[in-house]
């Protein structure tokens, strides 16, 4: 599968996107679309196996049925602008000059951010036990950063846009203000520059982060009971947090119950509920009318809703 893989990656940028660079004068580039076209191939088999995996589940197995489901198309539009690799090019763009200079300066200081791994020497020629420790460490930074989209009121102006949406399926993960992902990136570049994680690392993190993430907003009766919802956010889990009407800063974890239960904000409710926020803080259905409500009420520092 790695061979074909790499093969398919190799026929990707030769016979399409370096004749492009090239006619368009852009061979400067050639090194970021290369990554890109990476990305792009993961991003890609990544969606696709999820639908063919998560679409049946949520047929069959419903938590809600709706006769239209025109809503959730937006939610597509994201998903695709985040898995196939173009807002993670953006970021990377436009925030890369940022953790360059943060590394400069620390070299400038002869200070070598330490790996992991020289802090915690069992991790050493343990591929797999890293893996957990990073995951362990980026989704304890995004426990923070979740609670802080719900206490913070400008900040829950860009998170509302997520909550907003009343047919929440597995598409609705990547439902994020640009803003608000363009942070989180940030933080995460952070995190990623001060524990020293290797880029394939950190994408097979973040790959496997997402899966899970998508079925913990899949529109399916599904939990991993009484004990493995303790261990890991399941759709019944997460579905808590998203309820219409519900106090929205419990079960803030995105991959780990754990964070919850040690500060204090875990609801293990066993029932499935209406999903969004209440009108008043309705979002519309389009992309950028979205994007457009979430700067606008930034700015008009919208309270919190749902607390």
């Amino acid at each position: 599968m790695t061979e074909r893989f790499t093969e398919l990656h190799s026929w990707l940028y030769a016979a399409l996107l370096q004749p492009l660079l090239f006619q368009w004068d852009l061979m400067a580039w050639a090194e970021l679309a290369y990554e890109w076209s990476e990305l792009f191939l993961l991003g890609a088999i990544e969606v696709v196996v999820l639908w063919a995996l998560l679409r049946p589940l949520e047929a069959f197995f419903p938590v809600e049925r709706w006769e239209d489901r025109g809503p959730t198309r937006v939610d597509v539009i994201y998903t695709l602008l985040a898995r196939l690799g173009i807002l993670p090019i953006f970021f990377f763009i436009v925030l890369q000059p940022a953790v360059d200079m943060v590394h400069a300066a620390l070299r400038l200081r002869d200070i070598i951010p330490p790996n992991l791994e020289d802090l915690l020497p069992v991790l050493q020629d343990r591929p797999w036990l890293s893996l957990l420790a990073y995951a362990v460490i980026f989704d304890f930074v995004d426990y923070w950063r979740h609670r802080g989209e719900h206490s913070i009121r400008r900040w829950w102006a860009l998170h509302a846009v997520h909550h907003s949406q009343r047919q929440m399926t597995f598409w609705s993960d990547e439902r994020e203000h640009l803003l608000g992902q363009a942070i989180a990136a940030l933080l995460r570049a952070g995190v990623a520059l001060g524990i020293g994680v290797p880029p394939a690392d950190f994408l097979v993190v973040t790959l496997a982060a997402g899966a899970l993430e998508s079925l913990s907003h899949a529109n399916v009766r599904m939990s991993f009971g009484r004990i493995g919802d303790r261990l890991l956010v399941s759709p019944l889990y997460h579905r808590t947090h998203h309820a219409l009407h519900h106090n929205t800063t419990t079960n803030l974890a995105t991959l780990f119950p754990i964070w919850d239960v040690l500060f204090g904000t875990a609801d293990f409710s066993r029932t499935f509920q209406p999903t969004g926020i209440d009108d008043n803080q309705n979002y519309g259905h389009g992309f950028w009318q979205q994007q457009w409500l979430g700067l606008t009420r930034l700015l008009a520092k919208v309270e919190p809703g749902n607390r």
